[in-house]
């Protein structure tokens, strides 16, 4: 597997650096997804290439938020049934979308052949200048895959005791199972009805992560709690567009732009990400 990550790093180098986001969860129903597409529409905004992959493989509902109905999706290309030109969905929000599926860890055991097919594939992502992974919410084998290889990890949690506790949770897997990889964890949190409510939510986790597990968490921001979210959910257009001027839209823009200040450090972009999506764990 090594050797084949070092190919596909021969394969994909590029100068251009995008970067890479995994938006995670330790539990379901905190608005992880819903977060997800309106941030990168922010950075759509922004003047950003952007595409959103969805990576949750058992609830994916990524294209329900936008009225997206994908004809095709990663395991087309895998299985080398379609191009990754093919299978990507325009939307009218200015982003790319691609739909994730059952069985994407597949790709762990392709031959060179097929490792190679893809890898090639999945090049033509590196034009991207941010791609954000929506993945499961928590401790799966394939949501630890995506986690592993972003630059990145944005971990999404409410001021719901269990959306607390579950939030440190899925920061102690993370730091634990992946000792051996240096990850840039900050906390989201989502529906919250004051900013000191974020940031007394995120101060208690970032300081228990500090004293337990010695990890260095960094607070990313809040977003409001709004009927604005609810109402375009279920009118399936992002609360960025149904309602650009509400609190919830103006936090997202806030997040965006505090994210776009911060380095993304030594990624190598799309190769460093099949790189380490590749390395065995």
């Amino acid at each position: 597997m090594e050797d084949q990550a070092q190919e596909l790093k021969k394969m994909m180098s590029n100068n251009k650096k995008t970067r890479i986001i995994a938006i995670t969860s330790g539990k379901g129903g905190v608005g992880k997804s819903n977060l997800s597409v309106n941030m990168a529409i922010a950075y759509a905004q922004q003047g950003k290439k952007v595409t959103l992959i969805d990576g949750d493989l058992g609830m994916a509902n990524v294209n329900v938020l936008m009225n997206v109905v994908p004809q095709y999706n990663l395991m087309h290309v895998i299985n080398k049934q379609k191009t990754m030109q093919e299978i990507i969905n325009e939307t009218e929000f200015g982003i790319k979308f691609i739909a994730g599926a059952n069985g994407f860890s597949k790709i762990a055991n392709l031959t060179v052949d097929e490792l190679d097919y893809f890898a090639k594939q999945f090049a033509m992502l590196g034009n991207s200048d941010i791609i954000i992974i929506d993945t499961g919410a928590g401790i799966a084998n394939n949501v630890l895959q995506f986690v592993a290889a972003a630059d990145e990890v944005y971990v999404v949690t409410t001021p719901e005791p269990t959306a607390i506790t579950d939030a440190y949770g899925i920061i102690k897997i993370i730091t634990t199972e992946l000792v051996d990889r240096e990850m840039n964890i900050k906390l989201l949190v989502n529906r919250v009805h004051s900013a000191d409510e974020g940031k007394r939510i995120s101060d208690r986790i970032i300081n228990i992560a500090g004293q337990f597990l010695n990890k260095k968490v960094d607070y990313i921001g809040f977003v409001y709690d709004d009927p604005v979210v609810q109402a375009s959910v279920i009118r399936q257009k992002p609360f960025i567009i149904v309602n650009p001027t509400s609190k919830p839209a103006q936090c997202i823009k806030h997040i965006v732009g505090r994210i776009e200040k911060s380095d993304i450090g030594s990624s190598e972009g799309v190769s460093s990400f099949l790189k380490k999506f590749l390395r065995k764990n």
